[in-house]
């Protein structure tokens, strides 16, 4: 009775390991700017399984760095500011990037320069009907 508990222990651990690569713990973060189209944000986990969002450029606001308090400490993160249909001022929604990797502030400057440069272009641009 006590290897039938103790099988059962170790099949339910490892169900929980493979659950947990397989839906939780992300390998790896990637985002694809294209100012004419929009933008890709894609999750690869430690499974091979990819997850893949993809935000028309039309419905971007902008993006930004924002910063929060967490554990006693300053953390930062890259959004996308979504734009509200009934208010072209307003904000509808804030998409957060990059959660699981959390990198560092002179890494999201340089990111956020980049999409700057491209979502400038793309309001300088001649809007094609």
């Amino acid at each position: 009775q006590n290897s039938m508990v103790l099988s059962a222990a170790i099949f339910l651990t490892l169900i929980g390991l493979i659950t947990y690569l397989h839906f939780v713990k992300i390998d790896q973060e990637s985002l694809l700017v294209i100012g004419s189209l929009g933008i890709q944000v894609t999750s690869s986990y430690a499974s091979g399984k990819e997850s893949t969002t993809f935000i028309e450029m039309g419905h971007v606001k902008d993006v930004v760095i924002n910063e929060a308090i967490h554990m006693q400490k300053v953390i930062y993160y890259l959004c996308i500011l979504l734009q509200d249909p009934g208010d072209p001022q307003g904000v509808s929604e804030v998409v957060p990037l990059f959660q699981s990797s959390k990198p560092r502030l002179d890494c999201l400057i340089e990111v956020y320069k980049s999409c700057q440069e491209i979502l400038e272009q793309r309001k300088t641009a001649p809007q094609s009907s």
